[in-house]
């Protein structure tokens, strides 16, 4: 018998963070893996008058260009090449809902990574061609994760645990989970309020030491639209006016490898000193991937409590409540940012021991809660 978690999670993904209207074309990426799901979503965007055009993959580490193999095997033109379809669905659909479904999280771990930068290059037009029409409200992209064995495995759960702790993220267990995140939309709001019209932030505590601008930025109210699940508050931070370090608590993953005690000092914006404890050398050759990979395109804070323990993928991590994150790399243009990079690497800090954060003198943070005056 069918998870009927299945079908809410499809809903939730069609009707809230898709958002499918009648001849809406929607792409559906996933892996085989992903079977249950990506069918349920078929027939629902069927439901909603929609085009569901599915793309399933092989079974491996991403949904994206069955990516192992082709790393592994395609020549410097073939890694150049801009691929077709995907390129004409991200300038030309109304939607796209993205299944991470990888059955080997680490089958990328051993490319060089100069390949894995020449990709990336290839389909920046593609990632801004999301972020733009995203901004502008004429993409509705949604990415979100089936469990599986291999994303079981990477948070030490069993199958069935892991299934129960992403259908309970999602809330697809709910009578009504749609309502649910709406209230996560009017419970974040007040955050995002505050934020309008401030500049400095400073972060303090045992593992940052920041200052950076928010001057003339927005602040952006996440509640299930781009990911889900979800929870957060981002902004992209003025581009030179990051200045401090940061030492991330959190394995920073990109591209199938782990990046454990990262440690950043800015100046001017920029990344100046990158250390780490485990695979510093993939940290710094990603840093070198462009002009803008050194530079911030988002700062975010993680509001959702559901989500407490790292699992080891960052569409959860990022989420944990009582943390912020950066991402290197490209910006959201919808929040004020100007970074581009074919990079956008998140990277997470604990905030709930000894930490704060102050906007404009005020206190607005402390050990993982909001405490400004609402």
């Amino acid at each position: 018998m069918a998870d009927l978690r299945v079908q809410k999670y499809a809903k939730i993904l069609v009707e809230h963070s898709a958002r499918v209207n009648p001849g809406d074309r929607v792409l559906l990426e996933g892996t085989t893996a992903a079977e249950p799901l990506l069918r349920e979503l078929y027939i629902q965007i069927l439901e909603k008058g929609g085009h569901p055009h599915l793309m399933m993959a092989l079974p491996g580490t991403m949904p994206f260009s069955q990516e192992e193999l082709y790393l592994t095997y395609a020549n410097d033109a073939q890694l150049d090449f801009v691929p077709t379809f995907y390129k004409l669905v991200y300038d030309q659909f109304e939607g796209r809902i993205r299944v991470h479904s990888a059955t080997n999280t680490k089958g990328t771990t051993n490319i060089d990574p100069s390949k894995l930068q020449r990709r990336n290059r290839a389909i920046s037009s593609i990632t801004e061609a999301q972020f733009r029409r995203g901004a502008e409200g004429t993409f509705k992209w949604v990415t979100t994760l089936y469990p599986t064995e291999a994303y079981a495995q990477d948070a030490s759960m069993s199958l069935k645990e892991y299934e129960d702790f992403v259908f309970g993220a999602v809330h697809a267990g709910e009578d009504d989970p749609i309502a649910f995140w709406q209230s996560v939309k009017d419970g974040q709001q007040s955050a995002v309020d505050f934020m309008r019209g401030k500049s400095q932030v400073i972060l303090r505590g045992p593992n940052v030491d920041l200052t950076l601008s928010v001057k003339g930025r927005t602040f952006m109210n996440s509640f299930g639209t781009y990911n889900m699940p979800d929870g957060e508050i981002y902004t992209g931070p003025v581009e030179d006016s990051v200045n401090g370090w940061v030492k991330f608590t959190y394995p920073a993953n990109y591209g199938g490898t782990s990046v454990e005690g990262a440690e950043l000092t800015f100046s001017n914006g920029r990344v100046e000193v990158a250390k780490a404890e485990k695979n510093q050398e993939f940290l710094i050759k990603t840093l070198e991937s462009d002009a803008g990979s050194r530079f911030l395109g988002e700062f975010a804070i993680g509001t959702n409590f559901d989500i407490q323990q790292f699992t080891g993928n960052i569409l959860f991590d990022e989420k944990i409540g009582g943390s912020f994150h950066m991402a290197l790399g490209a910006g959201y243009p919808e929040t004020g940012s100007k970074n581009k990079s074919s990079i956008h690497w998140d990277m997470i800090c604990d905030m709930r021991t000894d930490s704060e954060i102050l906007v404009d003198g005020e206190l607005f943070y402390k050990n993982g809660q909001f405490v400004f005056d609402k």
